[in-house]
Formats: C-alpha cells, sequence, structure tokens
C-alpha cells in the first residue's frame, strides 16, 4: 500500500477545504487535498445568492438577524468570531488576492442586494452565480501551489487513528488521535494511506440523502459519517434546511432566494400571493417559514407547485440579474421574462455536523472540520441566507492560522498505518442503487419539511435495519465509490432521525406537528 505523508490533509474541495488548503500551503506547509470529483464539483460552486460582506460592519445588527433566522439558538461567539474573521477574508482573499468577478456599479462600487431575512442591503454577488465565481478564481491560484498536492477523483474512506489503524500495538493506550486517512482512487479502485499531522474534513453537507435536493451528486454526508465512526461528536443534527424555491421541473435547479430579494412574490395556482398569510416578512420570511407555508399552500389548493411571479421586473433586468436562473428555466421549458416559475421545496443546506470550538477542532485530536459539515452553533436551527460561504471562509480561515502555529510550534507522532486489506468481489450495483432509493425516500417522506413522532418511528425502524444490512454488506466487497457513499449515507441517515426523534420540541428547520 503506497503511503503518502503530508502536513495538513484536506478532505472536500469547496470554499473552505479550498480556502484551507490555500492559505497552508502558501506558509509552507505540505497539503494534500482530496476531492471525490473534479476539484470544481462541489456544494460552493452551486451557491447562487451572495456573501455578506460589510466595509465597515454593524456585528450586533446582523447577529440580531442571523439569530432570529436560527430560532435563537445561534451561538453568538461563534457568529462574532465568524463574521469579524470572515469579513476581513472576503477583502483579503476573494476581492483583492483571486480578484473575484463580484457585480460592480459604473462608479466601481461592489453592488449589495438583500435576501430572506436580512433587515437591510449587505450581499456582495456575481449575478447568480457567485459560489462559482469564486471557486473558479480561488481554484486558479491553488493550482500554481507548489506544496500542495491535489488528488482529484478520490474519495476518503476512514479516517486513521492510533487506537485502530497504528502498527505499534501500544498506541491503542494514547489518547484518540486522527492521523490521516485510507483514500480510494474512484478510477483505479487502489488504496492508499495518507498521513498527516492535521486532517481537515470540508465534506459539506448531507447531500443526496434526500430524494429531493440543490446538492452536488456527490456530496452523501461523507465526512460526517467518518467523524463519527472514530467516536467524534456530531450536534443538531435534526436541523435540516430545505430551501423554498426549486424549480418544479427537476426538482433540483435552485431559484436563488435573491430572485424574492429583488421584488418576486410567490403565488399559488389561482394567482394569489400568499406569504402575509404566514409571516410579517411576507416573501422574504426566513427559509423554514416559507418553505412550509408553499407546502401548506400546495396540499390546501391540490396543486403539485406554487409560482414565483417575476412581474415586477423587467425581461432585461431579469436576463442581466439571473442569467442562470433564466437559461435553466428556459431550458425546462419556462421563460421566466413572460411567465412565474413553478417552484417547491428541496433539501439544501445543513446546519447541524461535527461539534467543533471556534477553531474547527472537534474532540479527537489532531481532528478538525470546518464548512457545512462543521457545527458550532453559528446557524442555529436555521440558517440564515448567504451566511454559509462567510462561515465557511471564516472557519477555514480560523482552522487554517490555528494549525499553522501548532504545526511550526509541536512536534507530532505519525506511526506507519496497517494496510488497507478488502475482498476482491466487485459488489452488484443494483443493490446499491436499490438501498440509496430506500434511504433517499425514507428521508424524504418521513424526515422532511413537517414530522411527526409516527413518521420518525417508522424511518429509524427502517434505516436502523438497512444500517445493519449494509454494515455486513460492505464487509463482503471491494470497496467502490458508490458503496462508499451507500455506507456513509445510511449512517448519516440515521443520526439525523435519531435527533429528530429525540427533540419533540419545534423550532427552525425542525417541526415537528405533534
Amino acid at each position: 500500500m503506497k503511503i503518502i505523508n503530508a502536513d495538513c490533509l484536506v478532505i472536500g474541495s469547496g470554499i473552505a477545504g479550498s480556502l484551507y488548503a490555500y492559505i497552508t500551503a502558501k506558509a509552507g506547509l505540505k497539503c494534500v487535498l482530496v476531492s471525490s470529483a473534479d476539484i470544481d464539483v462541489c456544494n460552493s460552486a452551486l451557491a447562487q445568492g451572495g456573501i455578506i460582506y460589510e466595509k465597515h460592519p454593524d456585528l450586533k445588527n446582523l447577529l440580531k438577524d442571523i439569530q432570529l433566522a436560527g430560532g435563537g439558538k445561534c451561538n453568538e461567539k461563534a457568529v462574532l468570531s465568524a463574521c469579524a474573521e470572515g469579513f476581513k477574508d472576503v477583502e483579503k482573499y476573494f476581492i483583492k488576492e483571486f480578484n473575484t468577478d463580484f457585480n460592480r456599479s459604473e462608479e466601481g462600487e461592489l453592488l449589495l442586494t438583500k435576501e430572506a431575512a436580512h433587515s437591510k442591503k449587505r450581499i456582495i454577488f456575481s449575478k447568480d452565480t457567485t459560489g462559482e465565481a469564486i471557486i473558479s478564481a480561488m481554484q486558479k491560484k491553488l493550482k500554481n501551489l507548489k506544496n500542495l498536492k491535489i488528488m482529484p477523483h478520490c474519495n476518503a474512506i476512514d479516517l486513521l487513528t492510533l487506537s485502530h489503524n497504528s502498527t505499534d500495538y501500544y498506541d491503542i493506550y494514547k489518547p484518540l488521535t486522527c492521523f490521516g486517512a485510507y483514500v480510494l482512487n474512484n478510477k483505479t479502485l487502489e488504496v492508499c494511506a495518507v498521513t498527516a499531522k492535521k486532517t481537515v474534513l470540508a465534506t459539506g453537507g448531507i447531500g443526496q440523502i434526500y430524494k429531493y435536493t440543490t446538492n452536488s451528486p456527490a456530496i452523501y454526508g461523507d465526512g460526517i459519517a467518518m467523524a463519527y465512526r472514530i467516536g467524534a461528536r456530531v450536534i443538531n443534527m435534526e436541523y435540516t434546511q430545505f430551501h423554498p424555491t426549486v424549480f418544479a421541473k427537476g426538482r433540483s435547479a435552485l431559484i436563488s432566494e435573491a430572485v424574492r430579494g429583488e421584488g418576486a412574490v410567490l403565488i399559488n395556482k389561482n394567482g394569489k400571493a400568499f406569504m402575509a398569510e404566514y409571516h410579517p416578512l411576507k416573501d422574504l420570511a426566513p427559509r423554514d417559514v416559507v418553505s412550509r407555508a408553499i407546502e401548506h399552500e400546495r396540499l390546501k389548493t391540490g396543486a403539485d407547485c406554487v409560482y414565483l411571479d417575476l412581474s415586477c421586473m423587467t425581461g432585461d433586468f431579469i436576463k442581466k440579474r439571473f442569467p442562470h436562473i433564466y437559461k435553466t428555466c428556459l431550458d425546462g421549458g419556462v421563460d421566466i421574462t413572460k411567465e412565474p416559475i413553478p417552484v417547491v421545496p428541496a433539501m439544501h443546506y445543513f446546519c447541524g455536523g461535527i461539534f467543533t470550538d471556534l477553531n474547527g477542532r472537534t474532540n479527537i485530536l489532531n481532528l478538525n472540520a470546518i464548512g457545512e459539515c462543521a457545527c458550532n452553533g453559528f446557524h442555529g436551527a436555521n440558517r440564515l441566507a448567504s451566511t454559509s460561504l462567510l462561515e465557511a471562509a471564516a472557519s477555514a480561515s480560523l482552522t487554517a492560522k490555528a494549525d499553522i502555529k501548532e504545526i511550526r510550534k509541536n512536534k507530532f507522532y505519525i506511526p506507519k498505518p496497517k494496510d488497507w486489506k478488502s475482498p476482491e468481489a466487485l459488489p452488484d450495483k443494483n443493490l446499491i442503487l436499490q438501498d440509496i432509493s430506500v434511504i433517499k425516500s425514507t428521508m424524504w417522506n418521513y424526515v422532511g419539511l413537517i414530522r411527526s413522532a409516527s413518521r420518525l418511528s417508522r424511518a429509524e425502524k427502517i434505516l436502523r435495519h438497512l444500517h445493519n444490512e449494509i454494515s455486513v454488506f460492505y464487509k463482503g466487497y471491494k470497496i467502490t465509490e458508490d458503496l462508499l457513499k451507500l455506507r456513509n449515507a445510511a449512517q448519516t441517515a440515521l443520526l439525523i432521525t435519531y435527533a429528530a426523534l429525540k427533540n419533540k420540541q419545534s423550532c427552525g428547520t425542525h417541526y415537528r406537528e405533534d
């Protein structure tokens, strides 16, 4: 088995993972970046709306908006720390070093927009493809770093710990410590070990474990499952955010909240605007409120969807401000300059995850988590629009700076890992696809927008049985990317269901009708 040695191993290539890799490699540390597909295939690249940025930040006002959207469950220390750091990072990296193509006025000033539950305009953007613009600009710089080794089309299988994977028997008596990961080459099916002083999970959220989702097809809650398997603490797992407006044709293409921020209004099949009946902020209410309102309205009218009316905007404005959304809908047979967009909710963002402190540290020594897979309480029970990219940047920067300091100061014990062993027989892909389908349907139907004890109990029984079956199935076959995704999806889905069943109090994205 091939062994690759590094100072830092980063698993995941979204904004959090890529920025961490950029900062540490530029500081002279040897860094390995693992991505399950090409490095630009990530949730960050799908972000449309924008990123919060204020030259002269009013942190008190921003905290108020974040806390309101988060159902009062946000960790105020985490919010203030990440926002203060994040604004510096946006300016230093995204605006100055990476020269991201943000929309500007004729005078060259950054344009600002407003999204749901924001009390003022404070979001910078790049048309309706902000995430893609940031990722593209950052990764151009990333590829030129000499100290960085990029491993595309590779998946981390399991994290290496002293107690389980060291060839030295006596390491079982040492504190629970991570020292890298086993990594699968998705194309050759070869497995190598990457050892590192610091291992950083930046794997995104829970992605494809729901039937309808806006997430990247490469994400199945992998980092959360891997961390949990070695004893990492996970929190707020019941808080799964559904985006209110996803194009009803296909149910995966996001219709940015910025469309409503520019004045679009939700209407039912009878052409009636309805959000005033559900919240004082109407169409700019927090996402959890809007998602449930759409579901209630859809059921009340017996319709498959509701509609987003853009008639307050001119056709030219729509094409210029939302070119990607315009083209996506047009390809689906809807000209949004002439007719409303049919929309439904879909799983979008995960507010829970691997518990960390403000510098990305988990309860496992030398294992960090950043971005959407991590949770320090920033988002509480529901995420405020356009905070995710800011929080990802801040968590990457704070963690990278802390790691650089530790690696330069401390000595690290890195043993030789045990060889990877697995059977040679390939798993039946049809069985994998069927099990994935069961997980997706179970999560959507029983652990979705509106929950109850009976639905959650049914989900728990289905998923617990499936998890046990998959554990046995996994051990009997050669590891493949699909098998790995199935194993991680089953574990993460079960953790979410357990948390949702245990928490009987509705708050934010977790809504119990009982």
